[in-house]
């Protein structure tokens, strides 16, 4: 047997013998005749070294007034607001902080509703307070679009949520049921007693997609536990019905209620 045969046949035997190992073969692999026994072998396992911290590497954001160059690149920025660039436009706001939130705040009575919406967006990212006001008056404006109203809220109750009562009050009433449908979603974040009885009307209300959006609201606000109903498939009068108990309740206890705390997410084992 000349060596070239030889190595094909090693070569051969070796693919065997891996694809056996492969497909998970624990009994007597053959060839030619002659047994060749094949074991599993389970490698040891090492645990990957625990994660390291990570120096920060953020930049602070800016505090310091704006320079009059930088707020002309600040006004520049607002109708990039909107376009493929808004992205890149709304990191530089985030750059230049909070003291860009009065430029931002002229955003939002431009012509164009993406420019509207991406200022809220990037107000939020900067946490500016001090734009609440603004946004307030943007959720109660009843000619701006639903979707501008209802994300103006959402900031504002995330900056600064007992400021929004008189917001939450107005669109509760709105004629848009999306727009209420916001009021009641948001005003479970708003610990203020002043939305409880906002929130019963809205149980009544025709939509029942608000309906739910407020009966849901109330539990979690007040922890409340009524009869058991079911409001998923309910009509307009099961939910005035059913929205008698929580008036009743309420009447009893509003002198002497007091908010439950906030649930906290539980820590991971």
């Amino acid at each position: 047997m000349n060596i070239s045969c030889v190595g094909r046949r090693a070569v051969v035997l070796t693919a065997v013998l891996v694809i056996g190992l492969v497909i998970g073969l624990d009994g007597p692999l053959a060839w030619a005749g002659q047994p060749f026994p094949v074991w599993l072998v389970q490698m040891p396992y090492e645990a990957p070294p625990a994660a390291q911290d990570a120096p920060d590497m953020s930049i602070p954001p800016n505090t310091e007034p704006l320079s009059p160059e930088e707020l002309e690149r600040a006004e520049a920025l607002l109708p990039l607001l909107e376009g493929k660039q808004e992205f890149w436009a709304m990191g530089e706001f985030v750059h230049l902080g909070e003291p860009s939130v009065p430029v931002l705040i002229k955003a939002l009575s431009m012509p164009s509703p993406r420019i509207r919406y991406n200022a809220i967006e990037t107000i939020f990212m900067i946490k500016g307070v001090s734009a609440v006001p603004a946004l307030i008056e943007t959720a109660r404006r009843s000619e701006e679009m639903p979707r501008v109203r209802a994300h103006a809220l959402k900031v504002a109750v995330r900056l600064d949520p007992l400021q929004t009562v008189e917001a939450i009050e107005v669109m509760a009433k709105d004629l848009n049921p999306s727009v209420r449908k916001a009021a009641a979603f948001e005003a479970r974040y708003v610990r203020h007693k002043s939305v409880i009885p906002l929130l019963i009307e809205l149980v009544t209300d025709e939509e029942r997609f608000v309906a739910l959006s407020a009966v849901q609201s109330l539990w979690i606000l007040t922890r409340h536990e009524t009869e058991f109903h079911d409001w998923d498939t309910s009509s307009k009068q099961d939910r005035a019905a059913w929205a008698s108990e929580w008036i009743d309740w309420w009447e009893a206890n509003k002198e002497t209620f007091e908010f439950p705390e906030p649930r906290r997410p539980k820590p991971r084992s």
